[in-house]
């Protein structure tokens, strides 16, 4: 394995995200606290919380998290899953077990830096690009002509980031089968699932769909909760599973005892902080078309179809970069530049930013935001 380069994403947020005054560019929903979340608990585990003895944790995760889990799935059990000290960790590992020299992987880009730099780091990798001429589609031909016979993984992600695209459940449905056919793991990236605009175009999850398929999940984004660091990986692979729960024992060893209750509080009241959840985005979002509409000759905009981060374009004749930069040192609003997510495997757009929207009161930094676009002028 060669060393992976610097994550982009986070040396950036190391600099800016905790010393901008207006992070207008947040990948996860307003969180809540600790009471709140203990108000939706159920007695028992509330119980559970409050006498929790702060030993160890079994590896594969607490047996009753995991069965909450498995109860979001169509057909999987308990023993289908296994859990993670958030997203970042059970991505690492999966690529780790399922790539090695001499294989191939196809990516789906733009994407999370680490969906293609640690697949990078183990093997040949194709990227496949979301086409933003035709609303960030995906071509399934393109993907089809890019496996290879020694191709191992498809990794995508929907609801995208950055994009916010969902593509049709139709294509994603036939992307699993087309991974089947070839006897290829299709790994889906599913942290901002729930999180639709339109309910009806919510893709089903691809351990559903195939026993070969790994669905990554977490409490960080749909559920904006990204303290409690817990994620998992659903997998109707039992060989597989065993395989991760090994990696695992190279890195965390087990979660946090106390996460792993509370993200099964969260996760019995999920829809009922998924509804609080959407509610935010969408009393967000005429704000943030009412910025837009303003600067109509500036930026390109498009609600995402699902998430909680849009992509606009920049239209400046200065760059989306020096743009971005100038914007938080002078303003203090923090936005992602394009060059966050540039690809090694393909062109990707160099004029947007990505901007979220699922934060309370987005109002003061799209205000600050809009002065130093007047004064620009």
């Amino acid at each position: 394995m060669t060393r992976l380069p610097d994550f982009r994403l986070e040396t950036y947020f190391s600099r800016w995200e905790f010393t901008a005054r207006h992070h207008l560019t947040a990948s996860d929903v307003q969180t809540m606290t600790l009471s709140e979340l203990l108000a939706l608990a159920e007695d028992k585990d509330r119980g559970a919380f409050e006498n929790l003895s702060l030993g160890y944790t079994e590896t594969f995760g607490d047996p009753a998290l995991r069965e909450v889990i498995a109860q979001s799935y169509e057909h999987a059990d308990a023993d289908d899953v296994i859990c993670f000290a958030g997203a970042e960790e059970a991505l690492y590992l999966a690529m780790n077990v399922l790539l090695d020299a001499g294989d191939h992987a196809v990516v789906v880009t733009p994407n999370y830096q680490a969906a293609e730099t640690v697949p990078l780091a183990l093997c040949e990798v194709t990227g496949v690009a979301l086409d933003p001429d035709r609303d960030w589609a995906l071509d399934l031909d393109i993907v089809a002509a890019a496996i290879r016979p020694n191709t191992r993984v498809v990794s995508v992600n929907f609801p995208n980031n950055p994009t916010g695209k969902v593509i049709d459940t139709a294509d994603f449905t036939a992307l699993a089968g087309l991974c089947d056919e070839r006897g290829i793991h299709l790994f889906s990236d599913e942290v901002y699932r729930g999180l639709e605009r339109d309910p009806a175009r919510t893709l089903p999850q691809a351990a559903d769909l195939s026993e070969r398929a790994l669905s990554l999940n977490v409490t960080s984004k749909s559920l904006g909760l990204p303290g409690l660091r817990i994620g998992w990986i659903t997998c109707r692979d039992r060989t597989l599973r065993s395989r991760l729960e090994r990696a695992k024992h190279y890195t965390t060893i087990c979660n946090s005892a106390p996460s792993e209750v509370l993200a099964r509080i969260a996760l019995k009241a999920r829809e009922t902080i998924l509804a609080r959840n959407w509610a935010l985005i969408a009393a967000n979002l005429p704000a943030f078309e009412a910025f837009f509409a303003e600067f109509a000759d500036d930026f390109e905009w498009q609600a995402p179809d699902g998430g909680c981060v849009a992509y606009p374009r920049y239209l400046g004749a200065d760059g989306v970069e020096e743009f971005c930069t100038r914007l938080v040192e002078e303003a203090g609003v923090l936005l992602l530049p394009a060059s966050i997510y540039r690809s090694e495997l393909t062109a990707t757009p160099a004029d947007r930013f990505r901007i979220g929207i699922g934060r309370r009161n987005p109002e003061e930094g799209l205000t600050a935001f809009a002065e130093w676009m007047r004064a620009r002028r």
